[in-house]
């Protein structure tokens, strides 16, 4: 098997938290070498989020860290700041999301590192950007999600604007962070140079507004919260049945004519020229709805997902994570990986969705304790030998 796509990249992970995490644990899972600078005493910060934990380890902190290598580092020390210089000296690849101005006072600054390492990428991670009236503040997902407009599209018509389940915006920054880096890396085959990469969450939660966007913009129309319904097709939304609920997601007029005529025995429905087409539907929703509201709740949920299926009508049942996880097609997949763990014998972690087939992503390792990689780093990366690397420890400078 050939080995994964960045072996023998190296990255210097200074984020913490969760966008810049997740860039670098897709560049992990994809082969390259992350050493993930903590500070000394509590390292990350996600170190500390509990619960969910497993014997004082939070989850959280594992979500995003495997695959890596800890080296525990203070940056206010000036043989700290000296250690990370001659490392990325060494690297391909520096993420950080400190903020604006802070690795610049401690000499670890784009400009600074570009002087010392021409070919370095540097992805710069922050809330509203390194440029623009706000680009001092701190971002916070809940907060970008609100600003970003979000929040004003999620949730029921009536009800008051919802986050997302997860903390999206830092999610699919890191995953756009690690395209940029991946697209940094492939540019620099052409020019030798490396480059500075700026990614804002704001940036990428208003990106990810997609088709709202694009129809605010063009119109100017303000898009209503529909809770689980679909601004652009219909029926799209979850129904209620007699003992539970389902998602419909009805694309296409032939879809809607398959489900009036072959599953809820309606051909009235599919004949009416109020839902003859996706934007008539749409636009009659109040009408439709409905009538189909009322079809639901007079079978089990079962029934329904199986008459669905058969006529390829698009449908999902709503599943907690342990149906989710217990289901055949996650374990055909191969999602989960139980992985050798120091502390615990034996880790369950995730697995990276990038299913390349011809240089598929490596096999997960347990996300790293605190400071667990420090001598290894400095002897492998900086070639320091025992007696260097206990100076450092004796003035503070590593842990």
């Amino acid at each position: 098997m050939s080995p994964p796509p960045l072996q023998g990249i190296k990255v210097l992970d200074l984020s913490r938290v969760l966008a810049g995490p997740w860039c670098a644990q897709t560049l992990a899972d994809l082969g390259a070498d992350v050493w993930k600078v903590e500070e000394p005493k509590r390292g990350d910060d996600t170190r500390g989020w509990m619960p969910p934990e497993i014997d004082g380890e939070s989850t959280y902190y594992m979500s995003a860290n495997r695959s890596k290598r800890s080296i525990a580092i203070d940056l206010k020390h000036p043989d700290g700041q000296r250690i990370v210089r001659e490392m990325a000296a060494k690297a391909d690849v520096l993420v950080e999301n400190y903020k604006k101005g802070t690795l610049e006072r401690f000499g670890l600054g784009y400009e600074d590192l570009a002087l010392l390492n021409g070919g370095l990428i540097y992805c710069s991670i922050s809330g509203y950007g390194r440029t623009g009236p706000r680009a001092a503040e701190p971002g916070y997902d809940f907060a970008i999600q609100a600003e970003s407009g979000l929040m004003s599209i999620t949730g029921e018509p009536e009800g008051l604007p919802m986050k997302h389940g997860m903390a999206i915006t830092d999610l699919v920054t890191g995953m756009n962070a690690a395209q940029a880096v991946l697209a940094a890396i492939l540019a620099r085959t052409r020019t030798g140079k490396g480059q500075f990469i700026d990614m804002a969450l704001l940036d990428c939660g208003i990106a990810l507004l997609a088709n709202m966007a694009s129809g605010h913009i063009v119109t100017g129309d303000e898009p209503p919260r529909l809770g689980n319904a679909h601004p652009s097709l219909a029926p799209y939304q979850l129904f209620e049945t007699s003992d539970g609920d389902f998602v419909l997601a009805v694309g296409n007029d032939g879809q809607f004519r398959a489900l009036c005529e072959k599953v809820i025995d309606r051909p009235d429905l599919a004949a009416d020229p109020r839902f003859a087409t996706s934007r008539d539907r749409v636009l009659n929703r109040d009408a439709l709805i409905p009538e189909l509201i009322e079809v639901f709740r007079k079978r089990p949920t079962a029934e329904w997902i199986t008459a669905l299926q058969r006529e390829n009508v698009p449908c999902g049942q709503v599943r907690k994570l342990r149906e989710v996880f217990s289901s055949p097609e996650v374990a055909a997949r191969g999602l989960v990986a139980e992985v050798p763990d120091a502390r615990h014998g034996t880790l369950r972690l995730m697995r990276s969705p990038l299913a390349l087939r011809g240089t598929p992503p490596r096999e997960p390792s347990a996300p790293p304790r605190l400071a667990e990689h420090t001598d290894i780093i400095l002897r492998e990366v900086l070639g320091l030998d025992a007696v260097a690397i206990k100076a450092l420890r004796a003035c503070g400078a590593v842990a």
